[in-house]
């Protein structure tokens, strides 16, 4: 696909990341989304490979005065993971009791997301697991990042980063960082990724649930 091409929709890039998913020997996969762009492209991975569907839900913690520098970050899980940023922590002076206030907050989120994305449902356990996190795409692949050092404590037995588009140096960046990477498009120059989109519409909290609904039950759940 050149910087001129667009997917027609998340869920045509959802069935072109699949069928390359469907190739792979995966053992008990389990997909992880992040919401909301990630969740059509998920269940059409999720379906293709028999696997369950769970979320990667990440909050950024802004520095106090600067709430865009991302201090550190919270991740949903089955006990919800703190990323530290220690070169900003640092370099701003700040302590944990500095950021306590926005950490509280930020899991407060991410209970409020769960109980009403999931009704409230456990995480997938993702131990000794091979696991896909998929978005609609990767911009600076930061938030990203942080997800995956939380899903790493979890212990899987490998990690696939799946995405339809993202700039070459974001999957570089990546490729180093997780057993494998599947992008369909590193456009160049690379555009905002809704330009790589024809629909890219902001998915509703409702259009999320109803997805979320349809996902493959997990195998080894109880």
């Amino acid at each position: 696909m050149d910087g001129l091409s667009r997917f027609g929709s998340r869920e045509e890039a959802g069935d072109a990341i699949a069928r390359i998913l469907a190739r792979a020997k995966l053992v008990n996969p389990v997909v992880l989304a992040l919401p909301r762009g990630g969740v059509p492209i998920g269940l059409r991975c999720a379906k293709a490979i028999n696997a369950p569907l769970d979320l990667l839900m990440v909050r950024k913690i802004g520095v106090p005065w600067q709430p865009e520098l991302a201090a550190a970050a919270v991740v949903d899980g089955p006990a919800h993971e703190l990323v530290m940023n220690e070169d900003v922590i640092e370099a701003c002076g700040l302590t944990r009791d500095d950021l306590q206030p926005a950490i509280d907050r930020e899991l407060a989120e991410l209970a409020r997301r769960r109980r009403i994305y999931l009704a409230g449902r456990d995480a997938v356990d993702l131990e000794a697991r091979d696991v896909i996190i998929v978005d609609d795409g990767i911009a600076t692949g930061a938030t990203l990042k942080a997800g995956l050092q939380a899903v790493k404590r979890r212990k899987p037995g490998s990690i696939i980063v799946a995405v339809p588009v993202a700039p070459a140096d974001a999957i570089q960046e990546l490729e180093a960082l997780v057993d494998r990477v599947v992008c369909l498009a590193q456009p160049e120059p690379f555009i905002a990724i809704g330009k790589h989109y024809v629909d890219f519409h902001p998915l509703t909290d409702d259009e999320v649930i109803k997805l979320l609904a349809q996902s493959p039950p997990d195998p080894l759940a109880g």
